[in-house]
């Protein structure tokens, strides 16, 4: 088993403000009366109101919900993972920021793949973390992470965390449920395999009973920022063994996640049948994209997300294609690592579709071709 650092160990720090939702619950009853906090302002805000109305001004009065009872509950009901399994926060990169936090310590050493997304590396390098990387395994309609690799190195150098996007950003490659479990088994005892499952509700196999399963050692994060189109609210949920929520609890930001967010999420939750509608208009229009693309030649990878990522013979290719497309005002994206600057990610929306929207791309396969 993994373990925690030892100043989380034992009581540990507590969270010194827990909110008036948890003390509600605490108590079996409502308080009314918020007299003691920064809640119960007697600010007008006319203008909120006159804006976006009477709840808005609610939501902008109260602190959120530091346990987020209500996102967990309908998470935990849809996945069917337990609850005391389940930890929310601010968006996938603040659960990555978290993780690093509560596992991590000054000068251990964390392994992930060059050019991954690259937002944990971030984190653990301005944590103190010795960062590792080893290289993706590529050959033809494969670019993927090497799990031999992150295994190798991860016994190497005695590893913390070992961090895996699955899907993978940016290439979409998706590891099967073996796979990670494999994957898991072979690392050392005491190291960590963080799950970045932000892409994972549009794998084909989503609603497959492995993608609810809490599974020892490892730590998954979700998003609703991509399938449920909520990225600018900035909300994510952890999996994980209830020892370690509990840990990453005394970790936490814990107002991360405002009051209006929170109530958003639940609406958005309490409506499945809308994200639901919304994969499977992301998957036709991720095929009718790839299939496009790929009659012009293009190299189209795989793909388990809502975008499709190309693999151009050259990275000054690559990178001129996407100088081109932005000058005509479309922003796709070039992986920042120069071992993947061969790669242009293109999300699956209808605006991709336009003729002409990716005119330089399609004049460069053309002579390419």
């Amino acid at each position: 088993m993994p373990r925690f650092p030892d100043h989380l160990k034992g009581h540990g720090p507590q969270n010194p403000f827990p909110g008036i939702k948890v003390l509600e619950r605490r108590l079996g009853r409502e308080i009314p009366y918020r007299l003691g906090s920064n809640e119960g302002l007697d600010m007008p805000h006319a203008a909120l109101r006159a804006h976006f109305g009477d709840a808005m001004v609610e939501h902008a009065y109260c602190y959120g919900d530091s346990e987020a009872l209500g996102v967990r509950q309908r998470v935990s009901a849809q996945l069917g993972t337990p609850l005391d399994s389940l930890l929310v926060d601010a968006g996938a990169d603040s659960l990555l920021a978290l993780v690093v936090r509560t596992v991590t310590t000054p000068g251990c050493t964390v392994v992930e793949s060059r050019g991954t997304y690259p937002t944990f590396g971030y984190f653990a390098e301005s944590h103190g973390c010795e960062r590792i990387e080893v290289e993706y395994n590529e050959g033809p309609g494969r670019l993927a992470p090497d799990l031999e690799a992150l295994i190798t190195a991860a016994h190497e150098t005695e590893a913390r965390v070992v961090y895996l996007a699955n899907p993978d950003n940016p290439t979409g490659h998706v590891h099967d449920d073996d796979a990670v479990l494999d994957l898991r088994a072979r690392l050392p005892e005491e190291c960590w395999l963080l799950l970045d499952e932000a892409y994972h509700d549009f794998r084909q196999d989503a609603d497959s009973p492995f993608a609810a399963e809490v599974l020892p050692g490892v730590i998954r994060l979700r998003t609703l920022s991509k399938a449920h189109g909520m990225a600018g609210m900035r909300i994510g949920y952890a999996i994980a063994e209830p020892q370690t929520i509990e840990m990453m609890m005394k970790a936490r930001i814990h107002y991360a996640v405002s009051t209006l967010t929170l109530a958003a999420a639940e609406v958005v939750l309490d409506h499945p049948e809308e994200t639901r509608q919304h994969i499977q208009a992301v998957h036709a229009r991720r095929e009718r994209l790839a299939e496009h693309l790929g009659s012009l030649g293009a190299d189209v990878l795989p793909s388990g997300t809502n975008f499709i990522a190309l693999r151009m013979p050259s990275s000054e290719l690559a990178a001129s294609i996407h100088a081109d497309l932005l000058d005509a005002g479309s922003l796709i994206n070039r992986p920042p690592s120069p071992n993947l600057g061969h790669i242009l990610r293109i999300t699956a929306v209808e605006e991709a579709l336009k003729p002409g929207r990716l005119a330089a791309l399609e004049a460069a396969l053309a002579e390419c071709s």
